[in-house]
């Protein structure tokens, strides 16, 4: 299933409005689009945020099962997202006319801050949203000790 663009003043969607910035670059270094299924989804988007008790993670990943993903650290700090959204199966039948979600795997890598837990580290899919929740260690207040002056 190859994606053909074609101008036409009827189709709203046909003029890319919101194309990638990044396409013109794509075009220019092949090694960085890769294989045109999996480039649209190859870096899946993720937010980060601290909180107060932890760092949280939330990866739009809609269309992806529990099974076709993996979260885990490596190297004791590297948080790694990785998975895989499978290609609808195509019938000889079928007749496309757009072709605009991506398939493909994809890996995002994140190095944690030295005070993660990451033996404690919480994942769940819901509606399509990866959220990873990644424990903060308590900061140990440094303990003070009052000098008598003398004299």
């Amino acid at each position: 299933m190859s994606m053909v663009r074609r101008s036409n003043v009827f189709d709203p969607f046909s003029m890319d409005l919101w194309a990638d910035p990044f396409e013109a670059f794509r075009s220019i270094v092949p090694a960085a689009s890769g294989n045109s299924e999996t480039a649209a989804f190859a870096n899946a988007r993720v937010d980060w945020k601290e909180t107060p008790e932890a760092h949280v993670f939330k990866a739009d990943l809609p269309g992806v099962k529990k099974e076709e993903v993996k979260v885990e650290v490596e190297d004791g700090n590297v948080l790694v997202v990785s998975g895989e959204r499978t290609k609808e199966k195509e019938d000889k039948n079928d007749k496309w006319h757009r072709v605009e979600r991506s398939s493909g795997k994809f890996v995002r890598r994140f190095r944690l801050p030295d005070n993660a837990k990451v033996e404690e580290v919480k994942a769940g899919l819901e509606n399509g949203v990866l959220t990873v929740t990644v424990p903060k260690a308590e900061v140990k207040k440094p303990e003070t000790k009052a000098i008598e002056i003398s004299g």
